[in-house]
């Protein structure tokens, strides 16, 4: 069984997805979107055939008066069919690459997990299918890829530790392959997705989102309901994609 760890940012105003706040949603709102992908993500994990494990901020990484624990696990826990089969866990390292690499390394050298993958409440589109897949590619190859646009990945996955400090630079599918190259693993890839950190990837998401709603295939519930209440659009401003917002939550 792939044990996959959701590292997670406590959901509160002016700390979570900053590169969107502040034009098309404020503060407030990025901290919802980002609860609401928060949740799809962990419920993906849940009804997958996959071990989840929440890993929070440690509190010198966090506002003050922020508790990260309680912010992260308490709606979590709500979303949850089965919370008590959930691990809540504080992440270790001063850096992103740092904190994914302590916990994988752990996972799979202290407690003897035969796989483990790395994702964020950005990969919206993570799904049951897609955690499978790659739990069945992990049986074949030390480390599975979910590319997403601009060299980034929705999903990383690992049989055996690579290096991990600065693994995550931009291109970061590329280097964490470089990295498993050198540490002798096979790599294998999931179908690109999505991820959504930016204003830009609105453009991908939004309409994938309404696309797929539409024909009645799996969305993220939760986020594709808050983009919706939102009003958020993507239209043809003489022949190229903008985002528009069509809601006044005022």
């Amino acid at each position: 069984m792939t044990t996959v760890t959701v590292l997670a940012d406590p959901p509160v105003e002016g700390f979570v997805l900053q590169d969107l706040a502040g034009g098309i949603v404020d503060d407030a709102e990025a901290a919802e979107l980002y609860e609401a992908m928060l949740l799809d993500v962990c419920r993906a994990v849940e009804i997958s055939g996959a071990e989840l494990l929440v890993n929070y901020r440690p509190s010198e990484q966090v506002p003050d008066g922020v508790d990260p624990e309680t912010a992260v696990r308490e709606p979590v826990t709500k979303a949850l069919e089965s919370p008590g089969n959930a691990r809540f866990e504080v992440q270790v390292g001063s850096t992103f690459a740092g904190r994914v690499g302590n916990t994988v390394t752990h996972l799979l050298d202290r407690e003897d997990v035969a796989t483990v993958a790395a994702v964020e409440p950005t990969a919206a589109l993570l799904n049951r299918q897609l955690i499978d897949s790659a739990a069945m590619k992990l049986r074949s190859s030390g480390v599975v890829l979910g590319p997403a646009a601009g060299g980034r990945v929705y999903y990383a996955g690992f049989g055996e530790p690579i290096d991990f400090e600065d693994s995550y630079a931009t291109p970061t599918v590329e280097t964490i392959g470089e990295r498993a190259g050198d540490a002798g693993l096979d790599v294998d890839f999931l179908p690109p997705s999505a991820v959504l950190e930016t204003r830009a990837d609105l453009e991908t998401i939004v309409p994938l989102l309404r696309a797929r709603n539409r024909a009645g295939r799996v969305v993220p519930q939760r986020t594709t309901a808050f983009l919706d209440d939102l009003g958020i659009r993507i239209i043809d401003d003489e022949g190229s994609a903008t985002v528009v917002r069509e809601t006044d939550r005022s």
